[in-house]
């Protein structure tokens, strides 16, 4: 029973083929990458490119069954990251927990769509490794969204984070630099708030703190030069991908302290 209810929130990954005149043309791709995570466990990276939407989801299941999808929209210039994350009823948590956050798309993390729907890896079964470490994106999520009005920040939110009843957020700088009333989400005082570990209370509201590694992404292109037979001159073309991996750390406020279990005083 409790596999079925998780099934039903997490997002399905669904590649669309289109037929016209001249047979079939897929308008988004799909890759699967092994990758071994922090905890030296491997798992299964799917990443889709859509090129309709524009749009590159990433997503994968960490060691603890926590179900993790990234979206890059390439359109809003919008990053949405999710979390479900099983909690433990035996302890008074719910059975999971969802967690969105949303945030201005850096375009150097990743490559394009276009890029990404070409694709093609010779060895699947491999376990592949970041050639670059990117170290920790440390982000301030100082203001709550309401899920009636995401469709201000990405039309795809929607579909990802609406479970996120109690752990939807944005930062006010992102707002701004899209324009967006500020007055239309519900900003937190963050700096009246103790963290949630040194917080006594468990029904106290308190700042918490959420971490996540993609262990795998393409974030470059690779070009190599090579001569022209006619001219003889170095001619740069495309030869390949960089991988990077990259690490985030959110803060945010919680009603109470219950709602995060994961963030203890190390």
């Amino acid at each position: 029973m409790f596999t079925r209810q998780i099934s039903a929130v997490a997002p399905a990954l669904s590649c669309i083929l289109v037929l016209n005149v001249f047979g079939t043309l897929g308008i988004c791709s799909v890759l699967k990458v092994r990758v071994r995570l922090s905890d030296g466990l491997i798992t299964e990276e799917i990443l889709e490119a859509n090129i309709e939407k524009d749009t590159i989801t990433v997503e994968f299941k960490q060691g603890d069954g926590t179900h993790i999808t990234v979206v890059f929209d390439f359109k809003r210039d919008v990053r949405v990251i999710r979390a479900l994350i099983l909690g433990e009823p035996e302890r008074g948590q719910n059975q999971y927990q969802v967690l969105c956050f949303v945030s201005r798309l850096n375009h150097h993390q990743i490559i394009t769509t276009e890029s990404m729907v070409h694709l093609r890896q010779k060895n699947p079964h491999l376990v592949r490794m970041a050639e670059e470490q990117r170290g920790v994106e440390h982000l301030h999520m100082d203001t709550v969204v309401n899920v009636s009005h995401a469709g201000l920040l990405s039309t795809v939110i929607n579909s990802v984070c609406h479970q996120a009843h109690q752990g939807f957020y944005t930062r006010k700088s992102d707002l701004l630099d899209k324009g967006i009333e500020a007055s239309e989400f519900e900003p937190v005082l963050q700096t009246t708030l103790q963290r949630c570990p040194s917080t006594l209370g468990l029904w106290q509201p308190c700042l918490c703190s959420y971490r996540l590694y993609l262990e795998w992404l393409p974030c470059l292109l690779k070009y190599c030069r090579s001569r022209r037979e006619n001219t003889g001159r170095a001619s740069p073309h495309k030869c390949g991908i960089r991988s990077c991996s990259q690490g985030y750390r959110f803060d945010f406020y919680v009603p109470h302290r219950q709602l995060c279990p994961w963030d203890e005083e190390t």
